[in-house]
């Protein structure tokens, strides 16, 4: 079964389930006079629009490209990711305005024994649910069903505040529902909050994950021709959907036939391994004799610089008198262009015959100190 399948068959029992919790919760509520069980049904109604808003998703991110979206409509997931944490955020607010009442307005409401283990049966339920989707979730990639699933067992949570309140005023008559729901709203709007920032992240854009990265590069320095791999980018399009781009450094003496055969192979390896579109720049490499002593010259002066990361793509073109290179800075460094001009004067002033061209790189893949 595939992953959208696969998701929305999880949203269409999770609809199921709560529906199912509504009523005997709004029945419970009902009859023991209880606000706080009516509250919590409501809560599992925003469950089940919540599970409707992740099959919409899922559904409109699954469409296939087109012209205005070439890369596909992948990142639809994290849209309905922050609707399923808005809808969260307004069951805490929800929450914390009826506890906070509960507290200034106390009222004792009428429980029976049956009415406690139906509560007990749906914490529970909840529960393990909640745990089940927000791993499967986990395993699919898909933020909305783990959106989804911790929204699950913070409702359990509240339940379970719900369910120590009402045996306490079942056996002593004293309500402490208030005190306990301002506590559980508290973790239901922090939730909301955590899951509307990772979305609104992925949305703008974030690093992806150091561990892939780093397993990308070993791949393709596997590879015997490959020096180095520099400018490794990767685009997020949706879960498991990744563009990626980078520079290899190779030998400048090496064919074009050579180069595209490398290229292809490298590609095709990292799509089969990792999923990512692959697309592949060439750094000429020819650090042999005077340029050899050329570009220790250069280290030499970046070894003043603390906060360079990174020098590749050293190349000394004898024909245009030119010596080029791409340097990286970290992100802390605020005066990156500044330093860059002060190294291509130095540079400059050494080998007066040639042009010095220095590219700015980002830090996009965590480079290595160099």
């Amino acid at each position: 079964m595939d992953r959208e399948k696969q998701i929305v068959k999880l949203s269409i029992w999770g609809i199921v389930m709560n529906l199912v919790l509504v009523g005997f919760k709004a029945t419970v509520g009902f009859f023991t006079n209880s606000i706080s069980i009516i509250l919590d049904a409501v809560n599992n109604f925003t469950d089940v629009l919540s599970s409707v808003v992740t099959i919409i998703g899922v559904k409109l991110a699954g469409r296939r490209p087109d012209r205005k979206h070439p890369f596909g409509h992948g990142r639809v997931e994290y849209f309905s990711a922050m609707i399923v944490a808005m809808v969260i955020l307004i069951t805490g607010a929800m929450a914390m305005k009826e506890s906070i009442g509960k507290i200034t307005q106390p009222e004792e409401a009428d429980y029976s024994v049956v009415s406690l283990i139906i509560i007990a049966v749906a914490v529970m339920v909840k529960f393990f649910f909640g745990q089940y989707i927000r791993r499967r979730g986990k395993e699919l990639h898909s933020n909305s069903l783990v959106a989804s699933g911790v929204d699950a067992i913070s409702d359990a949570a509240l339940s379970f505040s719900v369910l120590v309140g009402a045996i306490i005023s079942f056996v002593w008559h004293i309500s402490l529902e208030g005190y306990i729901g301002v506590i559980i709203a508290a973790m239901i709007i922090k939730t909301a909050v955590e899951i509307l920032i990772e979305s609104s992240n992925e949305l703008i854009g974030v690093r992806v994950d150091n561990d892939i990265a780093e397993k990308i590069k070993k791949t393709i320095l596997k590879f015997d021709e490959v020096e180095g791999v520099y400018d490794l980018a990767l685009h997020n399009y949706g879960p498991n959907k990744l563009v990626a781009s980078a520079h290899i450094q190779i030998s400048d003496d090496m064919k074009t036939r050579a180069i595209h055969k490398l290229s292809r192979e490298i590609e095709v390896k990292v799509f089969e391994k990792y999923g990512a579109i692959l697309t592949l720049g060439v750094y000429a490499s020819n650090e042999s004799g005077k340029y050899k002593k050329m570009k220790e010259f250069v280290e030499g002066i970046l070894d003043e610089f603390p906060t360079l990361l990174q020098m590749h793509g050293f190349y000394v073109d004898e024909e245009e008198k030119t010596i080029s290179f791409d340097l990286v800075f970290s992100f802390e460094e605020i005066e990156a262009t500044k330093k860059m001009e002060e190294i291509r004067k130095r540079v400059s002033e050494k080998y007066e015959g040639y042009r010095v061209f220095i590219i700015l790189d980002a830090d996009t893949a965590g480079e290595i100190k160099k």
